[in-house]
C-alpha cells in the first residue's frame, strides 16, 4: 500500500478509542441482560466485533501489525434462533465423512457378510462385495451408522469431519415428504443446537494459546469438538 493510501495515525487512534467504547457498551449490556437471547447484548456484541475488525485493518495498514482478536464470520456462527418456542417435532441431521484407507479390509468384511447372508438363504452369492461401492452398500445396509462409527477401523475406514444438527418445527413432516432431497431447505434459524467434530479445531486450539483476547459468543471448543447451542 502506498503512503498516500495509508490511514493516518489519528485514524488508527480513533479506531482504538472506538474499540474501548464498544467494550464498555458490551459490558454494560451484559450486566443489564434480561435473558439468554437479549437483543441488546447481541447488538453490542456485533458493534464490538465490527469495531475490533476495523481497528485491526487500520493497524495493519498503518503499522504492519495485527491484534489477537478473532472475529467470527457469518459462516462460523448460526443466526439467532427464530423457531417455535415449544416445538412439537424435531429433525436430527447427521453427516459423517470417512476415508477408505484399507479397501481390502472393507471388501473382506463385506464378502463375509454377503457369504453369510446367502448361505443362510440357501443361494449363491451375487458378488456385490467385489467392488468398493458394492461393499459400502452391504456394510451400511447391515450395520447402523452409530455402530459403523464406533467400529470404523474394522471396516478399513478413517474418520473425517462430522456434524450433527437438531432443528425444531411446529409439526412433523408427512411420511416420505423430504426423502428425495433430505438435506435441502434447512432453515438455519430453526437449528436448536449443533455438534461438530473436526481435526481443524486442533489447529484453532493451538492458535488460541497465543491469543490474549478472542471475540466468540456462545461457543465452547473442547479438544476436537465444537458445540453450538441456543
Amino acid at each position: 500500500m502506498s503512503d498516500a493510501a495509508q490511514p493516518t495515525a489519528a485514524e488508527v487512534r480513533a479506531a482504538a478509542e472506538a474499540v474501548k467504547t464498544a467494550l464498555d457498551r458490551h459490558l454494560a449490556a451484559v450486566e443489564r441482560r434480561s435473558g439468554e437471547d437479549d437483543p441488546a447484548v447481541l447488538e453490542a456484541f456485533n458493534q464490538l466485533a465490527a469495531a475490533a475488525e476495523a481497528y485491526d485493518e487500520l493497524l495493519y495498514d498503518r503499522h504492519d501489525e495485527v491484534t489477537p482478536f478473532e472475529i467470527p464470520s457469518a459462516e462460523e456462527t448460526l443466526p439467532p434462533y427464530a423457531g417455535p418456542e415449544e416445538p412439537s417435532a424435531i429433525s436430527v441431521l447427521i453427516r459423517r465423512d470417512y476415508a477408505v484407507v484399507e479397501p481390502q479390509r472393507l471388501l473382506a468384511q463385506a464378502q463375509r457378510i454377503e457369504a453369510a447372508e446367502y448361505e443362510a438363504a440357501g443361494g449363491l452369492a451375487e458378488d456385490a462385495a467385489g467392488t468398493v461401492p458394492g461393499a459400502l452398500g452391504i456394510l451400511f445396509g447391515e450395520f447402523e451408522p452409530d455402530e459403523i462409527a464406533s467400529r470404523h477401523k474394522e471396516f478399513g475406514l478413517e474418520e473425517g469431519d462430522s456434524t450433527l444438527w437438531v432443528t425444531a418445527s411446529d409439526e412433523a413432516p408427512e411420511a416420505g415428504e423430504w426423502l428425495e432431497a433430505p438435506f435441502e431447505h434447512i432453515d438455519a434459524q430453526g437449528v436448536v443446537c449443533r455438534f461438530d467434530v473436526s481435526a481443524v479445531f486442533d489447529d484453532e486450539d493451538e492458535s488460541d494459546e497465543e491469543d490474549d483476547l478472542e471475540f466468540v459468543e456462545d461457543e465452547d471448543d473442547e479438544a476436537e469438538a465444537k458445540v453450538t447451542e441456543r
